[in-house]
């Protein structure tokens, strides 16, 4: 545990989900993987169709909807639907179904999550003595994979506000719980969305940072954080 700033008072603890609570690398490799063969199951049209033509379709549609990529959910829905629309012909209620159907797919991989037993105990421990919300900019479903008993509230983006690093899901957390956001310490991987966002804010911020990365020299530090972990079950140590 290194510190960068003085540690104040914490009443409450929000956290990241994906890379912070959990290893996701894995989890999304396998998740592309399952809901792309979804699509190219869907229509005959499709059988050859490539993650890189996809990819290509969701570029696009970001270009004339800005506001999606706030919703990365939403996102992948609308962009299956254009390409079953586009490349199969199908009418657009046609083109909502599979895409109702590829996003099961993807929903069922994307929150078939090993959640390490640290993280449970950690978090268990935690959640006895303050409030812990999760904000995420991700889909993985926290009651699919048991982490949803931890958490007062859960913040996604899209549904409750801009992405981090914007300040809209922080505030909303710091409004719930009707704390300051000097009195709440945001846990997360990313130094930009979780670190530089929190801390803007007005949050307090701490940096899990398992691989060794140096803070000093890295291109995405923007601000310091409050401190920096290498694992989560340090933070019980703050008790």
């Amino acid at each position: 545990m290194h510190f960068y700033r003085q540690l104040r008072p914490v009443a409450a603890m929000t956290f990241d989900l994906d890379d912070t609570l959990y290893d996701n690398r894995e989890v999304i490799i396998r998740t592309m993987a399952e809901s792309h063969a979804a699509l190219q199951a869907l229509h005959p049209a499709l059988k050859d169709y490539s993650a890189e033509q996809y990819q290509q379709v969701r570029d696009r549609l970001l270009l004339t909807e800005p506001e999606l990529y706030h919703d990365v959910t939403e996102w992948r829905h609308r962009a299956v639907e254009l390409v079953m629309r586009e490349e199969a012909g199908l009418s657009a209620a046609e083109a909502r179904r599979g895409a109702d159907e590829v996003m099961a797919v993807f929903a069922r991989w994307r929150s078939d999550i090993t959640v390490p037993d640290e993280t449970h105990r950690t978090l268990a421990a935690l959640a006895e003595r303050m409030p812990l919300v999760a904000i995420t900019n991700g889909n993985a479903e926290p009651h699919r994979c048991g982490l949803e008993q931890y958490f007062r509230f859960i913040l996604r983006a899209g549904p409750d506000g801009r992405s981090k690093p914007y300040p809209d899901m922080y505030q909303n957390a710091a409004e719930q719980l009707n704390l300051p956001p000097a009195q709440i310490l945001h846990v997360g991987d990313d130094l930009t969305t979780d670190v530089a966002g929190s801390v803007r804010y007005g949050m307090q911020a701490c940096w899990i940072n398992p691989y060794g990365r140096n803070l000093m020299s890295a291109s995405d530090a923007r601000l310091l954080p409050t401190l920096e972990i290498s694992q989560l079950a340090s933070l019980t140590a703050l008790l």
